[in-house]
C-alpha cells in the first residue's frame, strides 16, 4: 500500500472533482483519508467523506447522543 500523502494540490482536485461528490451534495472518495475534507467552496467548512467509515461511525455516534439529549431535554 502507497504510504505516501498526497500533496495539498491532489487533496484539493479531489474536492473540486464532481465525481467525488454524490447529487453534488455528499463527498465520496475512498482514495481521500481524511475524515472531514473542505466542502467545494472552502468558506463554507467541511464536509463528510462516506467513502471513510470512521467519519460515518462518528457522525451516527453524534446524531444518537443528540436523539438521545433532545428527548431528555423533553422530559
Amino acid at each position: 500500500m502507497n504510504n505516501i500523502e498526497p500533496s495539498e494540490e491532489e487533496k484539493n482536485n479531489w474536492s473540486q472533482d464532481p465525481n467525488n461528490w454524490i447529487w453534488g451534495i455528499f463527498y465520496y472518495n475512498p482514495q481521500d483519508k481524511r475524515m472531514f475534507p473542505p466542502k467545494k467552496i472552502k468558506e463554507l467548512g467541511w464536509t463528510i467523506n462516506f467513502a471513510n467509515s470512521n467519519s460515518v461511525f462518528l457522525c451516527v455516534v453524534l446524531i444518537l447522543i443528540l436523539m438521545i439529549l433532545g428527548e431528555r431535554i423533553k422530559r
